[in-house]
C-alpha cells in the first residue's frame, strides 16, 4: 500500500428502499443514478473521469481528484443531482424511482496505484451515509424531495459555514447520531425543500367606542397622545401632536398634517 496520504473529498450515495425491487429494477436504477451523478459532477466542474469510484451495491462512493474545491461538491453538485433525480422520477415507474441519501466528508486517505482508497475518512463517510437522522428526514419528506444530504462537521466547517456563493448555512440543521462505534454531530439538509414560511402576524383590529364616547390621552415630553372618538361611520385618532389620522369603517385612511404657525 502507498504510505503517502492525500487529502481528498469523498462523497457517497445510497438508494432509498432499494431492496425488494428485483434485479432488473435495481440494475436500471443503478445505471441511471450513475449517469445522473456523472452529469452533476461535470456540471460542477469536477472531472468525473478523474474521480475514483467504488460500487456500494445499492449506491456509489466517489473520491474526488486531489485539489477539488470542496464547496463545489455541495453547490452546484447537490442541486444539480437533485434536479435530475426529480425530473427523472416524474416519468419513472414506481419500481424504478430513485431517492438517495448523500454523505460528504474529507480527510487524509491512502490512494493505491490501482485506484484503491483506504483510510479512516471512509469509515466516517460510511457512518454518515447510514445515520438515522438522514434516513428519517428522507423517509418523512414528500415524495417530490429526491435526496437528503448529510455533511460531517469537518466538511461543514470548511465549506458551508463561510457562506460562499450558493451555500446557505441556514439551510442546514445540526444533528447528532451514533452508528456502531461512531458518535458525532453532522449537518443535515433536504435539497430542494423550502422551509415553511412563517405566518404573518394578524393586524390588530381597531376597537371602536360607542358614539359620543371619549378617551382622554396622556402627555409625554415633546409629544401628545390623545384618545379616539367615533361619530357615525368615522373614527378619529390623534396619533401625535403633528397630525390627525382619520379612518372610516370601510378601511379608507386619511392623514392631515397640522402645522403650527
Amino acid at each position: 500500500m502507498n504510505d503517502e496520504l492525500e487529502y481528498r473529498a469523498v462523497l457517497a450515495v445510497d438508494i432509498e428502499r432499494s431492496a425488494g425491487r428485483g434485479d432488473r429494477a435495481l440494475l436500471e436504477i443503478r445505471a441511471r443514478l450513475t449517469e445522473m451523478l456523472e452529469e452533476a459532477f461535470e456540471a460542477s466542474g469536477v472531472d468525473w473521469s478523474a474521480c475514483l469510484r467504488h460500487d456500494l451495491g445499492d449506491g456509489l462512493r466517489v473520491t474526488a481528484p486531489a485539489g477539488t474545491r470542496k464547496a463545489a461538491l455541495v453547490h452546484p453538485l447537490v442541486p444539480e443531482l437533485a434536479l435530475r433525480l426529480r425530473t427523472y422520477n416524474r416519468g419513472a415507474a414506481p419500481l424504478t424511482r430513485i431517492r438517495v441519501r448523500i454523505a460528504l466528508h474529507a480527510g487524509d486517505v491512502h490512494v493505491s496505484p490501482d485506484g484503491t482508497v483506504a483510510g479512516s475518512p471512509l469509515e466516517v463517510l460510511a457512518r454518515l451515509l447510514d445515520a438515522p437522522p438522514a434516513r428519517a428526514a428522507l423517509a418523512g419528506a414528500p415524495e417530490t424531495v429526491p435526496a437528503s444530504l448529510l455533511l460531517s462537521g469537518h466538511f461543514y466547517d470548511e465549506t458551508v459555514r463561510h457562506g460562499h456563493l450558493g451555500l446557505f448555512p441556514e439551510d442546514f440543521r445540526k444533528v447528532g447520531f451514533t452508528v456502531k462505534e461512531h458518535t458525532a454531530d453532522a449537518w443535515l439538509q433536504l435539497p430542494g425543500r423550502q422551509p415553511p414560511a412563517e405566518a404573518a402576524p394578524e393586524p390588530a383590529e381597531a376597537q371602536e367606542e360607542p358614539a359620543g364616547s371619549k378617551t382622554a390621552g396622556s402627555k409625554t415630553a415633546g409629544s401628545e397622545t390623545a384618545g379616539s372618538k367615533t361619530a357615525g361611520s368615522k373614527m378619529v385618532n390623534k396619533a401625535s401632536g403633528h397630525g390627525v389620522v382619520y379612518a372610516t369603517q370601510h378601511g379608507t385612511q386619511h392623514i392631515r398634517i397640522e402645522r403650527k404657525h
